[in-house]
């Protein structure tokens, strides 16, 4: 196992509010010194960075974010963006393309909320399931225009893998570089194929629903990425555990955020899965996207 490594979870989220539309208490994630206690065990396995998707509306905080980053030592890169529906806040209703481009870019290239921290990637923006709303399809134009203003890579959530041809396909067409874009929870798909679909599209492919075996056995998620390996995509594969939850925490019965490296990579040596490939997926893939202007 790789330790001492720049090891990236490239979707997650440290701090999230979806309580009030899914009704559900366990849905505000909040809890800073369990997140923090479970962040800082990994900092000693590996783990360098943290890419934390909470975009607008989804109860972001800099000051938490701050204080997680300084207390464990793990650098945490934040997003801009609107999720999906019902999760969209009224501005996306209220505001045309290019002013919600607008405040994308100023996220980028300012600060994001009035801090000084800066977002260095646009997402996750959403889709709904089997279907784009218009809403959904505003927030992908302007995150694509705001893509092109600023070259930071792009990141979306697909519902249990729907919809992910469609918005390859929209996003490209609006200018977004293949090389740039990254597909989130296609595992769920439980759809080789259309994986592969889209990995021959050029896009990186995120298996970033790990752990959540309620969804889709772990196992069904390795032989995915090891017949990704063996094919030659190893360079477009990312991973993560997309932890939203109270529930997910390790202290709370979940999987937590050491179950990818304490777990699941040691399954994927011994599904004969090189170190070397893991390292390209959690250190090499993630360098390179936030390498501007390397692919």
């Amino acid at each position: 196992m790789t330790t001492g490594a720049n090891l990236t979870y490239m979707h997650e989220h440290l701090r999230i509010d979806l309580s009030a539309e899914k009704g559900d208490p366990d849905c505000l994630l909040d809890q800073f010194d369990l997140v923090r206690d479970e962040l800082s065990r990994l900092s000693g396995k590996g783990l360098g960075r943290v890419v934390d998707m909470s975009c607008r509306g989804l109860g972001r905080d800099y000051g938490y974010i701050d204080r997680m980053e300084k207390e464990t030592g793990i650098n945490v890169i934040v997003s801009t963006g609107f999720y999906k529906d019902p999760f969209l806040p009224p501005v996306v209703g209220n505001s045309d393309i290019q002013e919600l481009a607008d405040l994308m870019i100023d996220d980028i290239e300012t600060g994001a909320e009035g801090s000084n921290r800066k977002a260095q990637i646009i997402g996750e923006i959403g889709t709904s399931r089997n279907r784009i709303t218009e809403n959904e399809k505003k927030v992908f134009r302007a995150a694509a225009a705001a893509h092109e203003k600023t070259g930071v890579p792009v990141s979306t959530h697909t519902t249990m893998g729907t919809m992910s041809q469609e918005q390859i396909t929209l996003l490209v067409s609006l200018g977004v570089d293949p090389a740039r874009l990254i597909i989130g929870h296609l595992d769920l798909a439980n759809d080789i194929d259309l994986i592969l679909k889209g990995l021959d599209a050029g896009v990186y492919i995120e298996f970033d629903t790990i752990g959540k075996t309620s969804y889709l056995p772990d196992k069904t998620r390795i032989d995915f990425i090891k017949t990704c390996c063996e094919r030659g995509y190893v360079r477009q594969l990312l991973l993560s555990m997309d932890i939203t939850r109270r529930s997910h925490l390790k202290a709370n019965n979940g999987p937590g955020y050491p179950y990818l490296v304490d777990n699941f990579l040691p399954r994927l040596l011994e599904a004969g899965i090189s170190q070397a490939l893991i390292d390209d997926m959690l250190i090499h893939n993630p360098d390179r996207i936030f390498s501007k202007g390397q692919q």
